[in-house]
């Protein structure tokens, strides 16, 4: 199963940007997906829908396309911005244990 979620995705866009790489542009964000195979993401599918942060349009780019950081550190960038992302849903009512 391939977990998507519209109205999951657009929260991202009321949130700054996560990644904050040095190309940041200190923006609101767009959801970013996470580009590793554990979150779903496999040749032309996109991962989950709960594997994104938001990502300001540089951000995003340069985690998906640029060339300043070599896979395994685009990895670690991405986990270090869901890692901050998923307690702000918490705290912000979006996410919660039944």
């Amino acid at each position: 199963m391939n977990y998507r979620s519209r109205k999951f995705l657009d929260l991202c866009y009321d949130y700054p940007c996560m990644l904050r790489l040095p190309c940041c542009e200190g923006v609101n964000g767009e959801p970013a997906h996470s580009n590793q195979s554990i979150h779903g993401k496999g040749g032309a599918m996109k991962a989950h829908d709960v594997f994104v942060v938001p990502a300001c349009r540089a951000c995003h780019l340069e985690i998906d396309q640029g060339r300043t950081m070599d896979r395994e550190t685009k990895f670690a960038e991405w986990n270090r911005a869901f890692g901050r992302w998923l307690p702000m849903l918490f705290n912000d009512g979006h996410l919660e244990v039944k």
